[in-house]
């Protein structure tokens, strides 16, 4: 596959951190609504991978005002970073010695639609800075996910950028910016017009060489 640069999703492509997220969620839930509903499950977490934090507001306290959906979220913002940064989260199989392949052959970058902060967690507390030439996210930018790809690909001088994610938005997000999109089917989502799939991490190194 040609490409000049590899693009990442980060929740479902190269960690899963739900179980921290969870315990947050909660935490935030019995501080600022207690008895509103009733605990929040991992799965459910899952769920809201990849979405808007607004949007995850709106899903997981559908019978509050935004105005209190929004206090719950940034409060929320604040406690999982500071969380993420010092525990991490569950990193996938064989991703470091993937990236460490990688990287010695493209840029690498990660895209996601996180808040401010939140990838600087995964680059800190599993010590994955060093692998990568740039990151963006939503938080930072205020844009939609093809938006922060293409800007990313833009800044980067990248002409056949790749975007690896595990989510049918990550594909259509990919679509939107014009790149190819490699699904990781391992993650949290699926997608059934990815350009590739991969079933690993460690795949995507025999994918790039075709």
């Amino acid at each position: 596959m040609k490409t000049d640069g590899v693009l990442f999703d980060l929740d479902g492509t190269l960690w899963d951190s739900t179980n921290g997220v969870t315990m947050v969620w909660n935490r935030v839930a019995q501080e600022l609504c207690p008895g509103v509903r009733g605990p929040v499950e991992q799965q459910e977490v899952r769920s809201c991978m990849g979405l808007l934090l607004p949007d995850i507001g709106k899903k997981l306290f559908p019978g509050l005002s935004g105005e209190r959906q929004q206090q719950i979220v940034d409060t929320f913002c604040a406690r999982e970073v500071e969380l993420l940064a010092q525990t991490g989260g569950q990193l996938y199989p064989g991703l470091r010695e993937t990236l460490e392949s990688l990287c010695r052959r493209f840029p690498l970058f990660i895209v996601s639609n996180c808040q401010s902060g939140y990838i600087e967690c995964f680059l800190k507390a599993h010590d994955m800075g060093k692998f990568f030439a740039d990151i963006e996210c939503a938080g930072n930018t205020g844009l939609p996910k093809w938006e922060n790809i293409r800007l990313v690909a833009k800044r980067n001088r990248l002409s056949a950028p790749v975007y690896v994610g595990d989510t049918a938005l990550d594909g259509k997000s990919a679509r939107q910016a014009g790149v190819t999109f490699v699904h990781a089917q391992y993650g949290f989502g699926a997608c059934d017009d990815a350009d590739c799939k991969i079933n690993s991490i460690g795949e995507l190194l025999t994918v790039l060489e075709k």
